[in-house]
């Protein structure tokens, strides 16, 4: 039977956000519960964070967006994964995006949108259930 690896995330601060305690809250659980997880750090671009996604060779970016620019970041993110065929890489959004551009944000190709206050398990069992499992390498 094969090893599977834990699960690989990149949480990624886009913009010019200037506060990360959130990301680094939700960093900390994913730790916790088992997940390798590199963040990026503060005022990237969506073209850093697909070099370093890939670099990584992670499994899901855990994309941050406090400054309301999500409608822009988000779909230039996402057509940076599929132009270096990387749409395999799940991409989960989180931050104060409003309710009514989460539909759009979905059918562009989030997986899925944590507001504040989402509990931090609920977190932790989507990415388990989402994630799709790699083998070990050997």
């Amino acid at each position: 039977m094969a090893n599977t690896p834990p699960i690989r995330v990149l949480i990624a601060k886009a913009g010019l956000d200037g506060h990360d305690r959130g990301a680094k809250i939700i960093a900390h659980a994913l730790r916790d519960a088992g997940m390798e997880v590199l963040y990026t750090g503060l005022r990237k671009t969506p073209e850093s964070i697909v070099h370093a996604a890939i670099q990584e060779d992670v499994d899901c970016i855990g994309l941050s967006i406090l400054s309301g620019a999500h409608n822009t970041l988000v779909p230039r993110l996402l057509t940076l994964l599929h132009e270096q065929k990387a749409e395999d890489i799940l991409v989960v959004l989180g931050g104060t995006i409003p309710q009514a551009d989460i539909p759009a944000l979905k059918e562009k190709g989030v997986a899925q949108v944590f507001g504040p206050g989402t509990p931090l398990d609920s977190i932790v069992q989507f990415l388990r259930e989402h994630v799709r499992p790699r083998t070990a390498s050997i």
